[in-house]
């Protein structure tokens, strides 16, 4: 049996018809235990993509991936339940029932923001299902608003279409054709889709007239061109010994959400995986930006810069130990009572924008089957060489969006 998944947000209530009685046991309050799971289980991530891919530039959305595998887990039994929850961070004593409670407050919280002057942060999910596929009452119970029937045997490219164009809609147009044919066809039973999308503006703009062309520093042997764009104001600023980098805090209007970066010193060897080592061992984002840094005046010089990165999430995810998820003993029955269905693949595709006015950011996982200058003046932030960037929701704890920035990218 072919199932596809693509995933994001969660469900909105939890019955116990789908639950075992470990799975019932509740203990509250679930969510700021599961927003410090996502906290570590992204900083892991991060780690991880960069010793798979070093020195190159990546991007992805780790609150996306997670969301992923947070809902394969609801539909997860036995030992394979057990591997998701420990690769997800979540605390053996949690039950299932909580989690799932907890991410229905989450989904809430999360409600789409149209309309709003400061920023747009939109998230959605559908689970796609064959016509063909029973799925458990319980299950359509849960994701009443999510599940959409859908005739994969009859109309597999109809089918591809729906998907890809509901992709590119929530995300602005910003993630086209996630999915492709050969990802899509008559044997497919089932796709979890989830889209991101991020649109901020930053709080002090920078200027367009103050942007200009400068070296950016790839290595000791290697430079390039970037248009650099710089401001001098008042920013959240800190020089982190723990992390031995400059973490400098953009904000955007609201101040729920902010660009966070992380700067090595200059000519510092693997100075951006040394970062990435340490940020793992110290991983309280947001002790770090709530007490430790320090609001003071900035001269920030940043590359103004578009990247659009199709991840490959298998190797990194099987260096996080899920590789199970992936296999024939994997056990995702709890979504139709029947052990047929597994995974063989996860494909990622995110987004971003540097610009003076703002940052747009969309991100969509799919899951799937077939079968400067040295910075010696702390008043100093100048990111001509590779530094690390997140995007930071300040309100739940979050990384929406990182990423690594190594050399820039192609025209």
């Amino acid at each position: 049996m072919k199932m596809l998944l693509l995933l994001f947000l969660v469900p909105t209530a939890v019955l116990g018809q789908c639950l075992t009685s470990e799975d019932s046991k509740l203990i509250d309050p679930a969510w700021p235990i599961l927003y410090k799971g996502q906290q570590l289980f992204s900083l892991n991530m991060l780690n991880i993509a960069n010793n798979v891919t070093p020195s190159e530039n990546i991007l992805f959305s780790p609150f996306s991936v997670y969301n992923a595998l947070i809902l394969a887990y609801f539909t997860a039994n036995n030992h394979t339940e057990q591997v998701l929850k420990k690769a997800l961070y979540i605390p053996p004593s949690q039950s299932k029932d909580s989690t799932m409670k907890a991410y229905a407050l989450q989904k809430r919280l999360r409600a789409p923001n149209n309309g709003s002057s400061e920023f747009e942060l939109l998230s959605a999910n559908r689970l796609f299902v064959s016509n063909k596929l029973t799925v458990r009452q319980c299950m359509l119970d849960l994701f009443k608003e999510e599940i959409v029937n859908t005739d994969f045997a009859g109309d597999p490219k109809a089918a591809l279409k729906m998907i890809n164009d509901w992709v590119a809609e929530k995300t602005k147009d910003q993630i086209k054709n996630l999915l492709s044919p050969e990802q899509v066809n008559e044997a497919t039973q089932l796709v979890l889709a989830n889209a991101a999308y991020f649109k901020g503006w930053w709080k002090s703009k920078f200027q367009p007239e103050s942007t200009s062309k400068e070296l950016f520093y790839i290595s000791n042997s290697q430079n390039a061109f970037v248009m650099m764009m710089k401001q001098k104001s008042t920013f959240n600023h800190l020089v982190s010994e723990k992390l031995n980098a400059h973490v400098l805090e953009l904000p955007y209007k609201g101040d729920e959400i902010s660009l966070i970066i992380l700067l090595p010193p200059f000519a510092s060897p693997n100075g951006v995986t040394n970062i990435l080592r340490r940020l793992k061992t110290h991983p309280d984002l947001n002790k770090m930006i709530n007490e430790e840094m320090m609001q003071r005046p900035v001269e920030v010089s940043i590359p103004k810069f578009s990247i659009e990165q199709e991840l490959q999430l298998l190797p990194i995810l099987n260096s996080m130990d899920i590789g199970e998820l992936f296999t024939s003993s994997a056990d995702l029955s709890g979504l139709t009572g029947h052990p047929e269905l597994k995974l063989d693949d996860i494909v990622h595709k995110a987004k971003i924008t540097l610009d003076e006015e703002g940052t747009t950011a969309s991100a969509a996982t799919a899951i799937f089957n077939f079968r400067s200058s040295r910075p010696l003046d702390p008043a100093k932030f100048i990111c001509n060489h590779p530094f690390v960037y997140i995007l930071f929701d300040k309100k739940t704890s979050t990384l929406l969006f990182t990423g690594i920035y190594y050399k820039p990218p192609p025209s």
